[in-house]
């Protein structure tokens, strides 16, 4: 799942992104105010963690733009400034959670996958939809028929997208940047994108399940679940 680190000090965003890259998320970055308005006007995120404190702009006034907007993404706020007001300002606006520097990256690992767990999966860590048992915190996957289904890091996201997006289309641009972000260039992914699929689709079916995925002539993939 794809996450948009806003943070101006370099060091603490590298070492958030690097620690969650370990926790399987991909990472996109944003230093000041112009460059992070820029990326949430033009991309989705599962969840974005905002300091409140930036460059040329305030973290607060990026937290409203994303609510004006009708935008879905989940928000954490981090902030060196641990202050009541802040906090209540922020959860006002609508961010999902408030976390003070300094942290620790294992909390601040958990809060990310528990705002995205409540935002795509009602906070649940394990869920079935027809055929499919989903571990979320072990990543695991198997049929309700008890059979384990080894899937890769990419096939799993990949299914994890699906299943948040189900019976809606996703377009094939929407694939690359969720499972991918800024690590390549779109036109030459589209490939990577066929080859997961495909390999998806062949475990799933091969499992007993049915062909869930639906190519939606000219504009992408369908994950449909009929019940």
């Amino acid at each position: 799942m794809k996450l948009l680190v806003i943070e101006d000090e370099r060091d603490l965003s590298e070492s958030i992104c690097t620690y969650l890259g370990q926790e399987q998320f991909v990472c996109e970055t944003a230093y000041d105010y112009e460059a992070a308005m820029e990326k949430i006007h033009l991309n989705e995120y599962a969840c974005i963690i905002l300091d409140i404190m930036l460059p040329s702009g305030s973290g607060i006034n990026l937290l409203a733009t994303l609510k004006e907007e009708g935008k879905s993404e989940g928000v954490l706020i981090i902030s060196a400034k641990n202050s009541l007001e802040d906090k209540i300002n922020g959860l006002k606006l609508g961010a999902d959670d408030y976390l003070a520097k300094p942290f620790h990256l294992a909390e601040l690992g958990a809060r990310v996958a528990a705002i995205i767990r409540r935002k795509s999966f009602d906070g649940k860590t394990r869920i079935t939809i027809d055929h499919l048992v989903l571990d979320i915190s072990e990543r695991s996957l198997k049929s309700t028929a008890g059979e384990e289904i080894a899937l890769t890091r990419k096939e799993y996201d990949l299914l994890l997208y699906f299943i948040s997006n189900k019976n809606r289309v996703v377009t094939k641009e929407a694939i690359v940047e969720h499972l991918w972000g800024d690590e390549i260039d779109m036109a030459d992914s589209y490939d990577f994108v066929y080859s997961h699929i495909k390999n998806l689709r062949k475990k799933l079916t091969q499992a007993g399940c049915p062909d869930y995925i639906k190519a939606v002539y000219g504009m992408g993939y369908k994950f449909v679940i009929s019940s």
